[in-house]
């Protein structure tokens, strides 16, 4: 039965994002026929932007939806998403300076850029795009997701409107690029966090104090002992530790990260970032309780979704229909805005590093630009393709082993940064190691990231991307030195040390 109430706040909300999309074109005003405009917004962006657009960037759906319903499954082992989120920013404080610095002086619109002249291997900078856009494919179709759960709760034809959605993504991405994302964070962010405000203080009152919902999780502990957690167990820290650790690593690996990063105007604009973005770590906390909070109320999950549909579900056994249109639509904005950033940073990697490399190295800037638009919608389409056909339970898998995937990227692109002294191939052969080996862990696992390492008869369970990473750093190491005792030609580095020192700030700008 649909739910007119909610469903016309919600599309009053998304008729006003989709405005935003199309006026953003004009906002700091650049030549869109440029690659450099249309995927970075000419990198002018100020603190106060950058922070709503990485904010939108890398809290998603995965935050709004995922992680509750973690907690709501698993209980304790479903926070490793905090952790994560809060030592994710002493990385970034270390790496994105210094490589926001060396993209803007050497013109990089992606990573793949960066190892391709770091190393002098265009089969490497391959390497880096193809495992960039494949990771960013089911990440997309994940914030698809996130708004097929909410339109299900509100009783409408989930197909119809997530193709309408899809297209009204792609028209305004199409048109203004990274800027649109940009202006609609801002009010992307604003509705979730009165959203936040709202549930964390009035859905402890309605059900009696947190100490009524923590109760009700303690007796779902006791009457689920082998699949529900109210604590950790000493045997669930390595797996704990090791998630969360990997998941930092990975977070500004992965293409739309980096490119947020790039949008900003200067380094201070990244530092100032990295002190205020750990703000929406409380946030994610905060939500992340809804899962405890749909335990304690009792809530009848829908069936196609199970535990991902919790927060609607929680949402609309609680709160009056007008509300629930607000959240969902909050949540649904909060998918969009990082699905236009993914599908703008893989079609800058297919453009810069596929297209331009081996298919047209003498295009013309605005032919770039064009090829750019045209893929942006191509892996638009992708992800719909893949949310609509493949089982819904299949879609969270894919993105945790896409996570997997981007980290194997690490030792070209981060270490990268402070050392051209690993040769190339042993770089492509320690990624080709790392691929094989996290794809058949997770695999063997029926795509659960924990995998059981066994050795002097005790087992330790571990995130399986991490495990792979250091069977990539392993064989990176020890290749390298094996090609530097034989005499393998290692690849020109046209970078100098200068490349890497920070530009001076300009002054402080909030736009």
């Amino acid at each position: 039965m649909v739910d007119w109430i909610s469903l016309t706040v919600f599309i009053l909300f998304f008729v006003l994002v989709t405005v935003l999309g199309f006026v953003a074109a004009n906002w700091h005003r650049g030549d869109l026929r440029l690659l450099d405009e249309w995927g970075l917004a000419g990198r002018r962006f100020g603190t106060l932007v950058t922070w709503f657009l990485i904010g939108g960037d890398i809290y998603t759906a995965y935050t709004f939806i995922a992680v509750p319903a973690a907690l709501y499954a698993s209980g304790a082992p479903g926070f490793f998403a905090v952790p994560y989120t809060i030592f994710v920013y002493p990385f970034v404080y270390l790496l994105m300076p210094k490589f926001w610095t060396v993209a803007k002086r050497r013109g990089y619109v992606t990573a793949a850029d960066f190892v391709r002249e770091r190393f002098g291997s265009s089969l490497l900078s391959l390497i880096v795009a193809l495992t960039g856009i494949l990771a960013t494919m089911p990440y997309i179709a994940l914030q698809m997701f996130g708004i097929e759960v909410c339109i299900a709760q509100m009783g409408i034809p989930v197909e119809a409107a997530l193709i309408i959605a899809f297209v009204i993504l792609a028209a305004y991405t199409y048109n203004s690029g990274l800027r649109a994302p940009a202006m609609i964070a801002l009010v992307k962010d604003l509705m979730i966090l009165t959203v936040m405000l709202v549930v964390i203080v009035y859905i402890p009152l309605k059900l009696g104090g947190f100490s009524n919902i923590f109760a009700a999780v303690h007796q779902h502990a006791l009457k689920n002992p082998k699949t529900f957690h109210a604590f950790l167990s000493p045997a669930q820290y390595p797996s704990y530790v090791t998630l969360a650790l990997g998941s930092a690593l990975a977070l500004f690996l992965y293409p739309h990260s980096l490119t947020g990063i790039l949008s900003s105007k200067d380094c201070g604009v990244i530092k100032r970032n990295v002190a205020l973005l750990p703000i929406y770590s409380f946030m994610l906390g905060a939500l992340a309780l809804l899962g405890y909070m749909a335990l304690a109320a009792n809530v009848k999950l829908p069936v196609a979704y199970g535990a991902n549909g919790v927060v609607p579900a929680l949402l609309s056994t609680v709160f009056h229909s007008w509300f629930t249109g607000f959240a969902f639509a909050a949540i649904s904005i909060g998918a969009l805005v990082p699905a236009a950033i993914m599908s703008i940073a893989a079609a800058n990697l297919f453009t810069r590093n596929i297209y331009r490399e081996y298919f047209r190295p003498n295009c013309t800037t605005e032919e770039e630009c064009n090829v750019a638009k045209l893929t942006s919608l191509i892996v638009k389409f992708g992800a719909l393709v893949f949310i609509l056909f493949l089982p819904r339970t299949e879609i969270i898998n894919f993105q945790l082993l896409g996570g997997a995937w981007i980290l194997q990227t690490l030792p070209a692109v981060f270490l990268g940064l402070y050392t051209n002294w690993f040769h190339r191939w042993a770089l492509i052969a320690g990624w080709a190691g790392g691929m094989i080996a996290a794809t058949e862990m997770i695999f063997s696992q029926n795509f659960k990231p924990i995998f059981p390492i066994h050795f002097g008869g005790q087992t330790v369970l571990i995130y399986a991307g991490v495990a792979a990473l250091i069977v990539n750093l392993g064989l990176v190491v020890l290749l390298t030195l094996v090609c530097r005792v034989i005499g393998l030609p290692t690849g020109n580095d046209p970078t100098s040390p200068a490349d890497y020192e920070e530009i001076l700030e300009t002054p402080a700008t909030l736009l």
